[in-house]
């Protein structure tokens, strides 16, 4: 069991099991407090291509990943988002020629209303596929854990995050009401190109007293807006 002091300087409790990890706790405060100056950046948990079907994990050893089959997080928060790029993405963190973090409005080249753009139509790109790239950012936060971490799920992931999320909203309410199971699996797309695909499944529903917590977090996480709009974090996976 570990302390962190709060903004009255009480011990706050941080449980390493269950999700009432960050008991009399204001993340705001803690960011405020100790990072001040300073631009937030939450750990990526990577999902590899070629239909590799292990996440790379970040490890307490900058710049090392361990590879793990699977694991269990409540989803903080989820965004939509857009990335174009004008030569085919091979992989890195170079942020994209056009990004969104609305799934409305582009900034960069060509930038503008996304909806009516020429790189929004099938075709545009690889494949027949669209040329601009939607996917979604996921916040996580893991038993244990005090600050999440984000999972950015690609294009060929985000069908079965939409049907996860008609799965769980009528049995938990919302999608951080509850533990969820991630994994990988392989799949291929119409081109005949191998990818890999993430999959979710229903752990546990949180109990009340987690889920007040959770709510507030979830709420503290998007009240901080971590948004990085000229680097848009692409490094996750290349999009089927």
């Amino acid at each position: 069991m570990k302390t962190l002091e709060n903004e009255n300087n009480i011990p706050a409790t941080i449980d390493s099991v269950g999700y009432l990890t960050l008991k009399k706790l204001d993340l705001n405060t803690v960011i405020k407090n100790e990072m001040e100056g300073l631009v937030p950046s939450f750990d990526n948990i990577k999902i590899p291509i070629g239909g590799i079907t292990s996440f790379e994990m970040p490890t307490d050893k900058p710049e090392e990943t361990e590879s793990i089959k699977e694991f269990s997080a409540v989803i903080l928060y989820h965004q939509p988002m857009r990335s174009f790029y004008k030569e085919a993405y091979t992989g890195g963190t170079n942020p994209p020629d056009c990004g969104s973090f609305d799934n409305i409005t582009g900034v960069g080249d060509p930038g503008g209303e996304c909806e009516s753009c020429l790189y929004n139509e099938f075709g545009t790109g690889i494949n027949g596929a669209k040329a601009c790239k939607e996917r979604r950012r996921l916040y996580l936060l893991r038993e244990g854990d005090i600050f999440p971490m984000i999972l950015s799920l690609p294009t060929g992931s985000l069908k079965a995050f939409g049907r996860y999320l008609m799965k769980c909203l009528p049995k938990w309410g919302a999608s951080n009401a509850g533990v969820t199971k991630f994994t990988l699996t392989k799949a291929t797309n119409s081109g005949g190109i191998v990818y890999t695909k993430a999959q979710f499944q229903m752990e546990r529903k949180l109990n009340e007293d987690e889920y007040n917590l959770i709510s507030k977090i979830s709420a503290q996480i998007k009240e901080q807006n971590f948004r990085e709009p000229k680097n848009i974090s692409t490094s996750n996976s290349v999009v089927a």
